[in-house]
């Protein structure tokens, strides 16, 4: 299922707190996008259409939740990322990565832990 970048952004409101009509999404959503509610609308009948999302009827407004898990689908995306950049390999993305920007300290310091976490794993 592909999301695109506004519509990801309804389900992030949403997997933060759902269910939730269109107007608290609206406002959920008012600082950082401040996106009219008919623009809501549209993107939560795209997402209806995707089965990303589920209307449930409550009086004469509709209830809106994810039907896809957060995780399930940060898991699809990156999977997706590393199979058409690279091979479905992470450490060249890794290495794309510190060629093209400066890691971070805390960057360097989490991929230590991740890598001695797995060696300790097996």
């Amino acid at each position: 299922m592909r999301i695109s970048t506004a519509e990801s952004e309804i389900m992030k409101a949403l997997w933060a707190k759902s269910p939730m009509t269109a107007e608290e999404i609206a406002a959920a959503l008012a600082d950082d996008q401040n996106w009219a509610e008919g623009t809501v609308k549209a993107l939560l009948n795209r997402l209806l259409k995707k089965n990303a999302i589920a209307a449930d009827k409550d009086g004469r407004r509709f209830l809106y939740r994810p039907m896809v898990a957060q995780g399930d689908y940060v898991h699809a995306e990156s999977q997706g990322l590393l199979d058409r950049l690279f091979d479905g390999r992470l450490a060249p993305l890794v290495s794309h990565f510190s060629q093209r920007e400066r890691l971070s300290d805390e960057d360097v310091a989490e991929l230590r832990r991740i890598l001695k976490a797995h060696d300790d794993g097996q």
